[in-house]
């Protein structure tokens, strides 16, 4: 394999402006960098991560801790910081907690102490005060994707606005008894989303004058079975006092609310309305109407800003990252609630009126325009053929 000398002596550069060009540093023209790269892709240069170690003091890797690695999330979120970290020559190292969190002391007091990697990224969990105490000694940066955290900053979409924009697209079509379908404790870990979700009902409920009671709230822990089983309770009660609609906190908890509609017979939108938070890869195959958001982008995002901090190409190391963005994406699962519906079929669907309905509320931005922000978060609607 050539060195990074014949690399050097081929652009007519220095070794010093290789190391920056291939690792993404500052201080090198677009064009030297593209010229670079494109030599060393053609000689078949790979740069030593150990070799670059001992010339920053750096292990050249990041850290990512997160609860479980099969949700769709957590997922997402790791493919954006790996497509970031790739093209600036890091490494990933994952650890894993499991689902119940009993890798804890493993990763905080054994692997991260022997200093296996240069920064961590956490995913949708919180940290005890001992554990930020230990990184916080390690001078080690942090950044937390999927919710905030004390002490560290974070890179996620402001979860009580767009809870609180689902919930006002169901108020503005008219819908009253509206079911929130929550998260919380899941994989036996603490994190912020849940309540900050939760929050988001509530401002939008109380908005709107509407009751908040303990009905009116059911947990589906974001799992489809657990959230199936818990809306099948809510649905068997009396069709007078059931809800029309419901808020999930998540998409895969929104698929098991339209998996016990279907099984109690109930049709989605006439009879309930269903709407998510995520658009996960699946929600367009359901008709999911949902408030979307980018896990891939955001971990993108935490793995710069981590960058950044390591390579002291950042200025303020301790600004909070504005939130990222979320969108109303209107399909099927969502309609007019029942009785405005049925006074809408005489001229024309039901279907066709959603726009209508509620004019002066959130349900306004059901119409077709698509150009209209919602409430005071950041999420704009789009409308998908149903």
């Amino acid at each position: 394999m050539p060195s990074i000398d014949e690399v050097a002596a081929r652009a007519g550069v220095s070794t010093a402006t290789v190391s920056r060009a291939l690792r993404g540093r500052s201080g090198v023209s677009p064009h030297t960098r593209d010229r670079v790269l494109a030599i060393a892709d053609a000689m078949g240069y790979v740069a030593s991560s150990s070799a670059a170690g001992l010339a920053t003091g750096r292990n050249m890797a990041i850290g990512v801790l997160v609860p479980v690695v099969h949700r769709w999330f957590f997922a997402s979120a790791i493919e954006g910081v790996d497509r970031q970290l790739r093209s600036r020559g890091y490494d990933l190292d994952l650890y894993s907690l499991g689902g119940a969190g009993t890798n804890r002391d493993r990763v905080f007091h054994r692997s991260m102490l022997r200093k296996r990697i240069d920064a961590l990224v956490v995913l949708c969990m919180a940290l005890t005060d001992e554990e930020l105490a230990a990184l916080h000694a390690l001078e080690q940066p942090v950044i937390v994707v999927g919710g905030p955290v004390d002490g560290c900053r974070h890179v996620s979409i402001d979860d009580r606005a767009a809870v609180r924009d689902a919930t006002e697209h169901l108020i503005g079509l008219g819908h009253q008894r509206i079911v929130h379908l929550a998260g919380g404790g899941s994989f036996g870990i603490d994190f912020s989303v849940p309540r900050l979700r939760a929050a988001g009902f509530r401002d939008a409920m109380g908005a709107a004058g509407l009751p908040v009671g303990a009905a009116s709230t059911v947990f589906g822990d974001y799992a489809a079975d657990r959230s199936k089983d818990a809306v099948a309770r809510v649905l068997a009660a009396d069709p007078r006092q059931r809800p029309t609609g419901i808020v999930a906190s998540s998409d895969e908890m929104a698929f098991g609310a339209l998996l016990a509609a279907a099984e109690a017979g109930l049709r989605v939108p006439e009879d309930l309305s269903v709407i998510g938070v995520d658009d996960h890869e699946f929600a367009e195959v359901f008709g999911l109407t949902t408030i979307r958001q980018d896990p891939i982008a955001a971990g993108e995002r935490a793995a710069t800003l981590l960058l950044a901090a390591l390579e002291g190409d950042e200025g303020d190391l301790t600004a909070q990252p504005a939130p990222e963005p979320h969108e109303l994406v209107i399909r099927r699962s969502t309609g007019p609630a029942p009785l405005l519906a049925a006074a809408g079929r005489g001229s024309r669907s039901g279907r066709a009126s959603a726009g209508r309905v509620g004019a002066t509320g959130a349900g306004a931005h059901a119409a077709p325009s698509g150009s209209r922000s919602l409430g005071a978060g950041t999420a704009r609607p789009r409308v998908q053929p149903a």
